[in-house]
């Protein structure tokens, strides 16, 4: 999907569905139904038009008649509703009031059902469940699919070293569970397990060896990353890249089609295993969030509460991208706060309870599957034991400082470089892009052992702390090494030679994942985040825990490790030091805060740490918004011209209302619809002449007092159910939009009557309203549009289109462009 092609298809079609979205609690949105009721408003390419040549404004009376109805009278009038009238096509942004009208409505009528049998009864309870029948399908299809990948991942990616002969389904580590030939030194080397240069070769060290092992990394790299991306391509487009910030722009009120449906679910599950285990540096973690969303939307087709409304199912959307956090971290509390937190625009009180227990189920499922063997939801579940110590806030803050830092600069190069992929011939050629960087990233990754090994499992060795159990290098510390030497006096032990190799393979590895991840996030495949930037962390961190470390031992007599360091004891957990520069970079990227710490927190098992990590976070925070308050989700959005007003953004400018509504001064008047004295064939020669997709109806063309407003959708769907069921309507046939039909000659044909679909409360503002609170009304209400007047006087409308328009350049006055890098 391009982005000019969504921004010209998606932002003029959401000028005033998404009325609540935004909202924080559901009084908001009741209170928002009284005041504006789009009853027949439908997308915000309501006046697509109002930047195009074709467009035709008219001015109205911002008063008229029937302005006083409410959202409730007006779905009453609608006694025979057309079928079409109330869905919404691609591209197209809802109608938040319209959506929870017809939720009340539904509500009512069950409620007053419900007495007169016992079947109705039942109806109620069912629909009074089926929130949480949904959520807990949900959670369960999570989980479940979760566990598949991990298993299937791990595998994958133990099939480029080495096969077991055994059995042919375990991975590396489930092959030597029942060896009894594994040493402490060599316990992932065992005789069921065969590298390839042993399957092929039959011996299993030596130059020749090597190279086939080389080669067989490599082909097995480039056949599951061309397999993944022709796949994508192939069955589902949509089931590339991470998900996220699309599912931000569906749960803002936006429609895209497919992007949650069963082909992209199945194509993602699937090409989401293939990429992980190709090796390229991108995780499973965000793809989860996206995987969680399709089970929801699937699901809730099975129940007409939450099919047939729009609203309602992005309740359960949110529920479920809270389930795919808590899945790919092992973290359900930290899951619903990433839902409030980062992707949700309307989250009422009862969505927060049952996101709860949809990642509650999800993680319940997932822990019952056991897709590790170690009991854990994920990989890298680490516990520490020792403190931390107030003098450590010091490097906490630096790696706080390089992860803010990290995050400015992969989102200005990783836009950078997606702008150029849109705007070259590289671009058009998906596969080959996929390709190159895959062969580049297992060549390069093979030689150093810690970009050889999976991510997940990096982190996790950079995470743990050394122990007498670790064979790490990283672990090599003279005093574990020589069992008989006691830990020398001071706080921790010397570093061997081995460490600080480890410590060069770990800044060759920092340089090649920082290099790689930028050109990897925003490929034709399934890739995650999360992972990466946590790697990225947690090697800078283990760098500079191990520095801390030599320095208190070698320094142990300084007034700072003197004071705090007890003599005998560990004093420093490079572990610590590597979870914190992980979630520091994390945040630099996503500007994620409590909902980070919580699942960072949750990792760890323990709240002694959780001050380390708000320092690191909000530091990193802190420093990246210096450079630009956009995460890298809201950089995405942007760059693909989805039409989603970030309330996280601040509006300080002092623009009015008319300097930004349409039309402007030498622009064509806004086309508009008389109440009661045109044809079907006028009717039809306007909507044929103009490309806006919504009309206001004045009174007469002398008046100029507003009625309404009528989409064009709408009325062509009016038009065909009424050629179709009523005899009659022929070209010259009157319309009228009133509530009784007005006077006509004896010979006139059938008037058509299209008063149910006008929407009679359009919100509207006045020319001197600073624009600073209109952003604010578009944000907390979810608006599409609202009109502009002057004592009455219809001056022109603004949409949500003309507002990211007017705040894209505002930005281009303010700082340069992402693109003038």
């Amino acid at each position: 999907m391009e982005s000019e092609q969504l921004f010209n298809r998606g932002f003029g079609r959401n000028s005033y569905n998404s009325i609540t979205s935004a909202s924080s609690d559901e009084e908001l949105l009741d209170g928002a139904g009284v005041i504006m009721d789009f009853h027949t408003t439908e997308d915000d390419n309501l006046l697509d038009g109002d930047a195009s040549p074709g467009s035709n404004y008219a001015m109205s009376n911002g008063g008229g008649g029937g302005g006083a109805s409410s959202s409730t009278h007006l779905l009453d009038l609608l006694e025979e509703p057309i079928p079409g009238v109330g869905t919404y096509d691609d591209f197209h942004t809802i109608d938040w009031v319209r959506e929870k009208c017809k939720d009340r409505e539904r509500h009512r009528k069950i409620n007053s059902k419900k007495k007169e049998s016992a079947w109705e009864f039942t109806k109620s309870l069912y629909d009074a469940w089926s929130g949480w029948l949904v959520v807990t399908l949900t959670g369960l299809a999570s989980g479940a699919l979760a566990g598949v990948i991990d298993i299937a991942a791990d595998w994958l990616n133990d099939l480029k070293e080495g096969v077991c002969l055994s059995a042919m389904w375990f991975n590396h580590e489930q092959c030597c569970w029942d060896s009894n030939e594994t040493t402490f030194a060599e316990r992932d080397k065992c005789p069921q397990w065969k590298t390839w240069a042993e399957l092929i070769l039959g011996q299993a060290e030596g130059p020749g060896s090597y190279i086939m092992n080389y080669f067989m990394f490599t082909f097995w790299a480039l056949s599951f990353a061309f397999l993944a991306v022709s796949l994508v391509k192939v069955f589902a487009p949509y089931a590339c890249g991470s998900g996220i910030p699309e599912i931000k722009t569906i749960l803002s009120g936006f429609i895209i089609r497919g992007y949650l449906g069963k082909w992209t679910l199945m194509i993602k599950t699937i090409t989401l295993v293939l990429a992980v285990a190709s090796g390229l540096s991108l995780g499973k973690e965000g793809p989860l969030v996206h995987v969680a969303c399709c089970c929801g939307n699937i699901f809730s087709y099975l129940f007409p509460k939450y099919s047939k409304n729009e609203a309602k199912k992005r309740e359960v959307l949110s529920a479920a991208s809270a389930a795919g956090v808590s899945v790919a971290f092992g973290a359900p509390i930290g899951g619903v706060l990433f839902s409030l937190e980062e992707v949700s625009y309307y989250f009422p009180l009862k969505t927060l309870w049952r996101s709860f227990f949809a990642a509650l189920v999800a993680a319940f499922v997932l822990r019952s599957i056991n897709p590790f063997g170690n009991s854990r939801l994920v990989l890298f579940y680490v516990e520490y034991h020792t403190p931390w110590y107030l003098f450590e806030l010091f490097p906490f803050i630096l790696l706080g400082v390089f992860g803010g830092l990290w995050g400015a600069f992969f989102i200005r190069a990783n836009i950078a470089w997606c702008r150029r992929r849109k705007s070259t011939r590289f671009g058009k050629y998906p596969v080959l892009e996929v390709i190159t960087v895959a062969a580049i990233t297992a060549i390069v990754a093979f030689p150093n052992p810690y970009t050889r090994q999976n991510t997940s499992e990096l982190i996790k060795e950079l995470f743990t702390d050394c122990g007498p159990l670790e064979s790490s290098q990283l672990c090599q510390y003279r005093s574990q090494m020589n069992s008989s030497q006691a830990y020398p006096a001071g706080s921790d032990a010397a570093a061997t030679p081995g460490v600080y190799s480890a410590m060069w393979q770990l800044s060759l590895a920092l340089i090649f994942k920082i290099i790689m991840t930028i050109f990897t996030f925003g490929l034709k495949v399934p890739s995650g985040l999360f992972i990466p930037s946590m790697a990225i962390g947690a090697i800078a961190g283990r760098i500079v825990g191990i520095a801390v470390e030599q320095l208190a031992y070698y320094h142990h007599d300084w007034f700072l490790f003197r004071e705090w360091c007890e003599v005998g004891a560990d004093c420093i957990t490079p572990g610590l030091y590597a979870m914190v520069g992980a979630a520091a970079c994390l945040g630099g990227v996503t500007r994620m805060t409590v909902s980070l710490v919580v699942i960072v927190f949750e990792l760890t098992g323990g709240l002694e740490y959780i001050v380390p990590l708000m320092a690191a976070v909000m530091t990193s925070k802190w420093v990246g918004d210096a450079f630009g308050r956009e995460g890298i989700y809201e950089a995405h959005i942007r760059l693909n011209g989805y039409p989603f007003l970030d309330a996280k953004e601040e509006f300080t400018h002092t623009t009015l209302a008319r300097e930004v509504m349409r039309p402007r001064r030498n622009d064509l008047p806004l086309a508009v619809l008389t109440q009661d004295d045109m044809t079907l064939a006028e009717l039809q020669n306007i909507i044929s002449q103009t490309s806006c997709n919504g009309f206001p109806v004045i009174v007469s063309k002398e008046s100029q007092r507003l009625v309404g407003f009528a989409l064009r959708r709408d009325i062509t769907i009016a038009i065909e159910n009424a050629r179709r069921k009523q005899e009659g309507i022929m070209l010259n046939s009157r319309v009228y939009f009133t509530q009784h039909a007005p006077t006509l000659p004896a010979d006139s044909p059938r008037p058509l009557k299209l008063r149910s679909i006008l929407d009679m409360s359009p919100f509207t503002v006045t020319d001197h309203t600073p624009m600073e609170i209109v952003v604010d009304i578009f944000r907390k209400l979810g608006l599409r549009q609202c009109l502009v007047t002057h004592n009455g006087i219809l001056l022109g409308i603004i949409t949500k289109k003309n507002i990211l328009e007017h705040l894209e350049e505002l930005k281009q006055h303010v700082e340069p462009l992402i693109d003038d890098i």
